[in-house]
């Protein structure tokens, strides 16, 4: 995909968030890749341009996070980098919160171990939803992060409805 270098993920821990490295062993599925970036192009725009990979074949991971009687429920979004999450609409009503926002930087990187950047669905906590836009389910592959800024996974797009807690969210994206 673009000009990355792709190799099986579990032959490069080195770019793998340990709590990716540790799901990606428990998951086991075939067609998981990763790829070495330069940190400073992690960000979806900036990636893309540097390694000639479309939009429509990236995948971004928004953590999310609205409270119902006290309790803060989180959930994670997957959905192409060419769409935006409904996430006052579609989301909130399906993790039926009254208000919902993107989650403080901060406390989704100290929630998953994983690097403001690089969160990826997989190897978030296990209470968590998934919540996957069908589009990324038709894509053959997408890019999505690995936990860490220097390193991108690689995954068939039809395996995210396989991620432990994945459900499919018609109108989830936009």
């Amino acid at each position: 995909m673009g000009n990355l270098k792709t190799e099986p993920a579990l032959d490069r821990p080195d770019l793998l968030a340990a709590p990716v490295e540790a799901a990606l062993k428990g998951w086991n599925r075939p067609g998981v890749e990763v790829a070495a970036i330069d940190a400073g192009l992690a960000d979806t725009a900036a990636f893309c341009a540097a390694y000639d990979v479309r939009l429509d074949e990236s995948a971004n991971c928004v953590i999310v996070a609205g409270k119902r009687e006290g309790v803060t429920r989180y959930a994670a979004c997957l959905l192409l980098a060419t769409t935006r999450a409904d996430v006052n609409g579609v989301v909130r009503k399906h993790l039926n919160v009254r208000k919902l926002s993107f989650a403080p930087m901060d406390d989704a990187v100290a929630l998953t171990g994983m690097e403001h950047g690089g969160i990826t669905p997989i190897g978030l906590p296990a209470e968590w939803p998934v919540l996957i836009d069908p589009r990324v389910l038709e894509a053959a592959s997408v890019v999505i992060g690995s936990g860490v800024r220097h390193g991108k996974l690689q995954i068939p797009g039809a395996l995210a409805a396989e991620l432990p807690r994945a459900e499919i969210v018609e109108g989830l994206a936009r």
